[in-house]
């Protein structure tokens, strides 16, 4: 055994040994808390080995016992041979490379299990003066230490070592040295010294490079910390901006500011359909660490795809104000400019104007060469209002064939109506022709003095262009007059929309008589306007409900009112069915509620040769009423253009004779038409009503023609109430019918007697 070591030599092992025990619990919570990857277990490892290997050494030279100092001196060989054995697995784990580790283990390995085994006899005979199994023992210590300090210095060459690398490399030389120096002169005291201190050299280094490491990792926690913010920020500011390449610089910014690094540039290159690439990279990308590499990308890939969203919602912006067939902006863009155009224009005190176009003849366009030639139509009406585009003015598709032109810091207005003049001229040039169609233009100006209000403004043009239709002059300008008018018209559609939410729109009725007796036969049902005192006439607001769909409502109560009238008067009734209502979907649904189901037959529905013909839901609406015992009834019979043969298919039942034949019946040229119709009757089943007699001497013809019933001032005029009662009608069996499927008429009661359709306030 060798000779006892200093005591500072004892202190110091311990104290190394402690402190290397401490770096151990140290790198042990740092291996368990991030990394956990095959370098700092190793370090840990060894660094345990070498606390221990001090430790044992230290103990040992302070025991008394020799027993225990025996015991001790085994345990302190074994830890000197488990730290060369982990200096292998550590140098691979630090290294990264070098040959394969397996070999070298098992043969390290061997020689140091040959060595415990070999231990206690070789003590044993140096007890007894006998140094040849130390000697063997030492032999093999050398052996295993020939072996590690190869596979070092092979692991060496193929790495790539580090000034900390080198610095533990000098460390583990140093201790290799003392080890050595305490082997070969173990009978020396100074040497036995620096043999028992030689792993304080291998754990500086070791400690050395852990504390590297540790502050190391905590600069890279601090640094992920950083890229997780940044990397937030980054995504936090690509859902407000809206310019890709203001976000790369700012991603390149927060890159620079994280990885300290001024070099980092960044590009972003569109793909085909709206994708992009994007790319951050320093000047030295071989030097970046793998999670820097990571935070990059993921920055690249926030920009692309920041990117891609903006493009796409470009794309969709532009497909919602923008129209689909023409390429034009639509309705939604037009608002949006001309709203902006009139506040700029009231700040420069400016005038704006809008030319409201349309095309004439469209429809027939469309009836006579079907729909692709309408859209080829308007994409050259587009494309010929493109060309008057400029700084000043812009050209939008509003709806069907409906086109406007935008004109900020407007002319006069003898410049805008030959502006119009122009427009119209060149669309007969270049789009359509002297025969059709043609283009309309409704001019409207805003003044800086006005009220800016964009929604007017388009009204205002759009009226004067529909007022150029109607006038067929080709442009208008809206003027006092017309706005005039459309204040009136204005004022009209606001009373006329209290009157039908106060229910003030109520039913009058005109009698339908027996032209032979005289006797009412039936009632008509007739809006009238209750304003005040006044009652207003169709004439004078029909138009406006027609426009404004307040003929819907208008016709629910009117069947209503037709309900009740039969209830109380007993007559069969006879209400008008527009063509607004016959467009809605649940237009039986509505006439059901109104009427109140059951009695029909009682009931007859008037609608126009017009609407019957172009609607088409009529034939199917009136079909279905048919059905259900109600008579329909062909208002203003011979002014449309209905085909004859056609006559024999619709669901029709009584032919109303127009006024405009009633008014020259007394003369031939009228009382042929009427001829013709009865006779068409005659030959179809169909009962027939004359419309507008307003002399005896027009009833006295209609009589000698062979019309049954008339109606009209002369006979009765239109009241509130029943104007006036006759015998109630009984059937006719002169006229062949239709054949109908349908259940025979319940007779309506007679006043004074019972019915099943009586109710309290009936009489």
């Amino acid at each position: 055994m060798p000779p006892d070591v200093p005591l500072w030599t004892t202190v110091l092992q311990l104290l190394a040994a402690g402190l290397v025990g401490g770096f151990c619990v140290l790198q042990w919570v740092w291996w368990r808390g991030a990394h956990r990857s095959d370098g700092p277990r190793w370090a840990v490892a060894l660094s345990a080995a070498v606390a221990l290997t001090l430790l044992a050494a230290g103990v040992r030279d302070v025991t008394a016992p020799e027993a225990a100092r025996g015991a001790l001196a085994f345990l302190h060989a074994q830890l000197v041979a488990a730290v060369v054995l982990l200096c292998l697995p550590a140098t691979k784990a630090f290294g990264g490379r070098g040959p394969r580790l397996t070999p070298w283990v098992v043969v390290t390995a061997a020689v140091l299990a040959v060595r415990a085994l070999l231990w206690v006899p070789a003590a044993d005979a140096a007890e007894r003066g006998d140094p040849s199994g130390r000697h063997v023992v030492s032999g093999l210590l050398f052996l295993a230490l020939a072996v590690t300090v190869g596979y070092v210095v092979a692991a060496l060459g193929a790495a790539r070592i580090t000034r900390v690398g080198w610095l533990l490399a000098a460390a583990a030389g140093l201790s290799l040295v003392l080890l050595t120096v305490g082997l070969l002169l173990s009978d020396v005291a100074h040497a036995a010294a620096f043999g028992a201190l030689w792993p304080i050299p291998l754990a500086v280094g070791l400690e050395s490079l852990a504390l590297v490491r540790l502050l190391r990792w905590q600069q890279t926690a601090r640094r992920r910390e950083l890229m997780r913010d940044a990397l937030a920020g980054v995504t936090n500011a690509a859902w407000f901006s809206r310019d890709a390449d203001a976000l790369l610089e700012q991603a390149c910014e927060a890159a620079r500011a994280v990885l300290d690094d001024p070099s980092i540039e960044g590009s972003l290159r569109p793909l085909q359909r709206d994708r992009f690439v994007a790319e951050l990279f320093p000047a030295d990308p071989d030097g970046l660490a793998p999670h820097e590499r990571t935070f990059l990308i993921d920055l690249a890939v926030v920009v692309a795809s920041a990117a891609e969203r903006y493009a796409l919602t470009d794309r969709l912006s532009r497909a919602a104000e923008t129209d689909a067939l023409t390429g034009l902006p639509n309705r939604r863009a037009a608002d949006r400019y001309l709203l902006a155009t009139l506040e700029r224009a009231a700040v420069e005190r400016t005038r704006v104007s809008v030319l409201y176009c349309d095309i004439d003849g469209f429809k027939d366009v469309n009836d006579r060469e079907g729909h692709a030639a309408g859209d080829e139509l308007l994409r050259r009406t587009a494309d010929y209002l493109r060309t008057w585009s400029d700084s000043e003015t812009y050209v939008a598709r509003l709806a069907g064939d409906e086109f406007a032109v935008v004109v900020s810091r407007a002319p006069d207005d003898a410049d805008l109506a030959d502006l119009a003049r122009r427009l119209r001229a060149g669309f007969d040039t270049r789009v359509g022709s002297p025969a059709g169609p043609h283009l309309t233009c409704g001019v409207a100006t805003w003044n800086p003095e006005e009220v800016l209000d964009a929604d007017a403004l388009l009204r205002h043009a759009d009226d004067a262009m529909l007022e150029a239709k109607r006038a067929r002059s080709g442009h208008r300008v809206f003027d006092s007059a017309l706005r005039a008018q459309a204040e009136d018209s204005r004022r009209l559609r606001a009373a006329l929309e209290r009157a039908v939410h106060e229910d003030r729109i109520t039913a009058w009725f005109q009698p339908i008589v027996d032209t032979h007796t005289l006797e009412v036969v039936g009632l008509e049902a007739l809006a009238r306007w209750q304003e005040g005192d006044k009652v207003v006439l169709p004439e004078h607001w029909l138009a406006v409900a027609e426009q404004t769909g307040l003929v819907v409502p208008i016709g629910h109560a009117m069947f209503r009112q037709a309900r009740r009238a039969l209830d109380r008067h007993q007559m069969p009734v006879a209400v008008n069915l527009s063509a607004r209502e016959l467009h809605e979907h649940d237009v039986l649904e509505r006439i059901d509620e109104a009427w109140g189901g059951g009695l029909w037959e009682h009931l007859t529905v008037e609608i126009t040769e017009s609407t019957m013909l172009r609607t088409t839901t009529a034939v199917p609406v009136l079909s279905e009423l048919r059905a259900r015992g109600a008579r329909i009834a062909l208002d203003d019979f011979g002014t449309g253009f209905s085909s004859l043969a056609r006559l024999a298919r619709l669901p029709v039942d009584v032919l109303k004779i127009d006024r405009s034949f009633v008014r020259e019946v007394r003369t031939p040229r009228g009382a042929g038409p009427v001829r013709a119709i009865v006779a068409l009757a005659e030959h179809h089943g169909l009962d027939v009503v004359a419309e507008g007699v307003e002399s005896a001497g027009d009833l006295q013809v209609l009589v000698d023609l062979g019309v049954r019933h008339a109606q009209g001032m002369f006979v009765g005029r239109p009241a509130p109430g029943l104007p006036v009662r006759g015998a109630r009608p009984t059937p006719r069996s002169d006229l062949p019918r239709r054949p109908r499927s349908r259940t025979v008429p319940r007779p309506l009661r007679v006043v004074g007697g019972t019915s099943d359709v009586s109710s309290p306030d009936m009489l």
